[in-house]
Formats: C-alpha cells, structure tokens, sequence
C-alpha cells in the first residue's frame, strides 16, 4: 500500500483541528447529491441540503443547487449552474432575520485513481449576490476541494460497485474578490471531513460523517462541529 496520499489527506483532515477559533458549535447537516447523465456528452446535476443551528436547535440554512454538465470525458467534467441559500437567523428575544443568497457557480472536476484510493479534485468558482442586514454585497470565491473514496475491502469488480467505504475529504474556500466587505481575509473557511458509507449499487452511497468547519469571521472566528448524513446518487 502506498501510504504517501494517506498521510497527505491525515495532514489536511489534522490541521483545521488545530486552528484557534472563538466560538465552537455543533450542528448537524442532511444533503442529497445527484448526477444524471442525459448522453454521453451532457447531463444534469444536483444538490439539496439542510443545515441546522447550533445544537441543533432548529434549520438554519437551506440550500438548492441545480447546473448543467458537460463530459469531457469518463474522468473530467465542467459544470455551471445556480444556488439558492435560505439563511433562516432565530436569536432569543430578537425578531428573526431572514436572509438569501443567490449563486452562479462553475466548477471542473478530475476523477482518478492511485491504488488503493479513488481519488476526486473539484475547483469551483462562485458568483454571490448575498443578502446582509446591513447592505447587500457582491462577492466571488474559489474553492478547491479533494476527496479519496477507499473501500474497505479489496472490491472484485473495477471500478468500485458495491461495498463498505471509507471517504476522508478536504475543501478550502478562497474570497478572491470584495473580501473587505465579508471577513477582511483571503481565507474564508476551510472544511476537513471523514466518513464510513456503503455502496449499494454503482448508482446509490449513503455515508455518515464527521465534518470540522473553521470559519473565519469579520467580528470572531467559528469551528462548527458537524454531523453529517449523504446521499450520493448517479443515474
């Protein structure tokens, strides 16, 4: 076994653990992830997801996120799309502050393996419109964003069509434009996850995860600590 990527994703997974943060949380995510290949060329993607509030309190975020894919070929694709982000804001004795965020996003990803792990790289670019109670801003990140899927099993099959796995990720999120106007700093958040999941079939995961959210604030920096329940489907 070739332990090089394992100690690399072990490094990255660490290193948010470590960062200082003012305000720890816990929370709890739901999402489901789909990819649908109309031809050999074209498909459809999409994401929904609930977040909730710190101790799980109630739904603080919703998210929509609808595009349209292009194959390049069995291992890169291109996507763009739109999301739509709920921000639902509860504070005890203070009215609630709804807020909405509008998204265009395009991203590449890069699919391949080096023994025993399947690796995935995603770079994303974001136009946001963000609703703030103060003023509206318009703002773009780019977020890079690695993922080594490894079963827990040598699979009898190539590629990996059904199984127990494990999946350990990483994903940096960059403003690279108006900044000033949100945190002050390049860095906007970092998100280390580690998961178990199993394989139903080739078109069905269902994983359950641990996910380290260091954010970085304009007023005070957050570590969010997340439980996290997925459903990745391919048709």
């Amino acid at each position: 076994m070739n332990f090089r990527p394992l100690a690399f994703f072990a490094c990255i997974f660490v290193f948010p653990l470590l960062s200082s943060a003012q305000v720890k949380e816990t929370s709890a995510w739901g999402a489901w992830f789909n990819s649908t290949r109309i031809s050999k060329k074209v498909g459809v993607h999409f994401d929904g997801q609930v977040r909730s509030s710190n101790d799980v309190e109630s739904v603080k975020n919703v998210l929509i996120r609808p595009g349209v894919t292009w194959f390049i070929d069995d291992s890169k694709n291109v996507t763009a799309g739109y999301a739509l982000v709920k921000t639902f804001n509860r504070a005890d004795g203070a009215a609630s502050n709804n807020l909405t965020e509008h998204r265009i996003w395009e991203q590449f990803i890069y699919a391949h393996k080096i023994s025993p792990l399947n690796l995935t790289h995603r770079l994303r670019l974001e136009q946001r419109f963000i609703e703030q109670a103060s003023q509206d801003v318009f703002s773009q990140r780019l977020r890079y964003f690695v993922r080594a899927l490894v079963p827990l099993r040598k699979p009898d099959d190539v590629p990996f069509s059904k199984g127990a796995f494990f999946a350990l990720q990483n994903e940096v999120f960059l403003n690279i434009q108006n900044k000033d106007e949100l945190n002050g700093s390049l860095v906007d958040q970092n998100r280390a996850y580690a998961a178990v999941g199993y394989r139903f079939s080739p078109a069905v995961d269902l994983e359950a995860g641990y996910l380290n959210q260091a954010i970085k604030g304009s007023g005070r920096n957050v570590l969010n600590n997340v439980i996290q329940l997925a459903v990745y489907t391919r048709f």
